[in-house]
């Protein structure tokens, strides 16, 4: 079975005004599924076409050599962004299990917001800021391209897509202002659901 654009778990203006109409159909809807097109191409015919594109993201070492490029950077933005779109909600609070989580990894929420906002502006080009989980011990860290955290070992809980089509529509070529609204859309309800299941 091929792999399919997953539906957004809300309406394209669910977000507004920190993220708007138009930059959500457009990168769903053509972004992401030029990703998960691309993905299909890439592993027609092999045992990939039938596997999760998370595992596969997991497993890349196993992918062979004249594919792997095209599924590290398709299968990358296919996992990517389906894991983006269930991490942004508005109208959730940070519950208190995150909140200790968080002031035990990097001594209050308020460091962890500051140090996740500067390694995402400090992103060169495209790519992603991550909030990780790695052997239960949290972390941040950003991804080049469309790489994702789970090709090596770690277990994403937040994720900021800062590319340019993430963006520009509304924000033009100020990403510090696209970072500093998607705080009021991160979707802590499911982040804690993420950090239960990885202990």
């Amino acid at each position: 079975m091929a792999h399919t654009l997953p539906p957004l778990p809300y309406a394209y203006n669910a977000l507004e005004p920190f993220i708007d109409e138009q930059t959500m159909k457009l990168h769903h809807d053509k972004h992401h599924q030029t990703y998960v097109d691309k993905l299909n191409a890439a592993v027609k015919g092999t045992p990939f076409e039938n596997t999760p594109v998370d595992e596969i993201m997991r497993k890349l070492d196993t992918v062979p050599d004249s594919i792997k490029t095209a599924v590290r950077n398709h299968g990358g933005g296919h996992s990517n962004h389906t894991f983006f779109w269930n991490i942004l909600a508005k109208g959730t609070n940070i519950s208190k299990h995150c909140e200790g989580a968080l002031k035990k990894n990097f001594g209050s929420f308020d460091t962890f917001k500051e140090e996740f906002t500067n390694s995402t502006n400090t992103v060169f080009g495209s790519g992603w800021a991550w909030l990780v989980s790695t052997n239960g011990k949290l972390e941040i860290i950003t991804t080049p391209n469309q790489d994702s955290p789970l090709s090596t070992g770690k277990v994403p809980l937040i994720g900021i897509d800062v590319w340019e089509h993430a963006y520009y529509l509304k924000y033009q070529n100020k990403r510090a202002e696209y970072i500093e609204a998607f705080w009021n859309v991160v979707n802590w309800n499911e982040v804690e659901k993420l950090m239960k299941n990885c202990g």
